[in-house]
This record gives structure tokens, sequence and C-alpha cells, in this order.
């Protein structure tokens, strides 16, 4: 019984295999869409509103660079160390997984994320897991990480119907992603577990510590001056700090 679970089971991961989408031509072409932008759009219409889509590409020289370093180290720190897959975390959430029986913690990189935004849904199956790991080397086989990252950030969700960073600087702070702060990058990145959640002026009390954990991330990591740390402290308690006395001292949970 056991053989024939194992040889089910490879049957069903080589099929998944063999029909994945192919990444190669993501090196030179934009996605006009992706399976997340159709699943909230589909969301919308069941609930009877009218699907909304902001999204502007921009090359990765038109986002300033502490707002790419922000994300970087609030998603991915060891981004340009693995090979789309960090095995140590993975290992983590395989252990807690099988405690609890259930996936948990998501263990994701950067690739994996850009894979699941890509083609996936956004829920926790074992098999939609093992379709995102193979993607997620399908993509880091056939592009540079400099792609990778580039496509990263023109379609991660950043609020409802906003896609891509240069619809997340507009929308949220009025200004194109070349011009962000580092305290604005470091909200943004912030948002990306849960944006719609997330955003700057939802009183979000986990959003304002996050942030100031990243800016503070960026200072160890040399990223930033001590100078300026302190003013992105200040800048995103400006930015967060009434909206989130606002909505007071209660506790959040955010979803996925």
């Amino acid at each position: 019984m056991l053989g024939g679970l194992l040889l089910a089971v490879l049957a069903v991961i080589t099929h998944a295999y063999v029909t994945l989408p192919d990444a190669r031509p993501l090196a030179k072409e934009n996605p006009k869409t992706t399976a997340l932008m159709e699943q909230r759009a589909d969301e919308a219409r069941e609930a009877g509103r009218k699907p909304r889509r902001r999204q502007q590409w921009v090359p990765l020289s038109a986002i300033s660079k502490p707002a790419v370093e922000a994300v970087l180290l609030s998603e991915d720190a060891s981004f340009y160390l693995h090979d789309g897959v960090d095995t140590v975390e993975l290992a983590r959430a395989v252990g807690q997984a099988v405690e609890e029986g259930k996936l948990g913690r998501g263990a994701s990189t950067l690739t994996q994320q850009l894979a699941k935004n890509l083609w996936l849904s956004t829920d926790r199956s074992l098999l939609r897991k093992a379709k995102e790991l193979m993607l997620a080397h399908r993509l880091e086989e056939a592009l540079t990480k400099q792609r990778i990252l580039t496509l990263y950030l023109n379609v991660v969700e950043w609020g409802n119907g906003v896609y891509g960073i240069e619809a997340g600087a507009r929308e949220h702070f009025g200004v194109p992603a070349s011009q962000l702060t580092v305290a604005q990058g470091a909200v943004l990145a912030s948002m990306l577990p849960s944006p719609r959640k997330r955003s700057p002026s939802s009183g979000s009390r986990a959003l304002l510590k996050q942030s100031h954990r990243v800016v503070h991330a960026l200072k160890v990591y040399r990223r930033i001056s001590a100078e300026q740390e302190e003013a992105a402290h200040a800048e995103v308690d400006r930015l967060l700090g009434r909206a989130s006395k606002d909505a007071g001292d209660e506790a959040e949970e955010d979803g996925p």
C-alpha cells in the first residue's frame, strides 16, 4: 500500500510539473494579468461590486532604492543567496505543518510569492505548495534575479485593486515609486503580509510596529545611516501614528 501511495503521489507531481506554465516568456514580456488579479476580480463580481484594478509597470530603476531594500529585507532578506527556495525556512514550515496537521507559516521566498501571484490560488493545500516550489524553480532557471524582483514589485498586491509598487505609491502617498522616502517604502513593505487590511489609513498597530522594525533593519544592514533612521522613524509616526491612536490599543489579528 505504501508503495502504491508513493507511486500515486509521484504521478500527481509529475503531471503537475509537465502541465505547469513556462516561465521563459517572462524574460522579455510583462504578464497582462495574474491569477491573483483574476481571483480578486471574481471575488468583487461575486460580491456585486465592479472589479478595481490600478497598475502601472515601471522598471527597477524607477523605484526608489530605499523602497526596494525595505521590501527585500521585509519579505526575503536572502533573496540573492538562494535559488528560489529557502530550505532552512521550508524545513521549519514542514515540521510545523506535521506537528499541527495543517499548513501554517508560509516559508515563502520572494520567488515563491511571485509564482503564487502569477499562476496559483491563495489556498494552503499541499498540492498548491508543491506547484509553488516547482514554479519558483522554473522562474529562477529562466530569469535573472533582477527580472524576478522587477516582476514581483510590479504585480504584488498593495491594497484593494492596487497592484505593483507604482500604483501602491500613488494610491497611498500620492507620489511615484521613484520618490518614495525611506519611511514610505518601509510602510509599503510592511503592508505585504496583509495589504488589504494593513493600509496606511486603517489604523493598524501591526503596520505601525512592523514599519518601525523595517526602518531599524535598514539601519542594521547598513542600507541607511543613523540620521536617516531617526528621520524615518519620525516620518512613520507622522504617517501612521494618528491613525493607529484613533484605532485604539485593542490587539489586531491580520489574516493571510
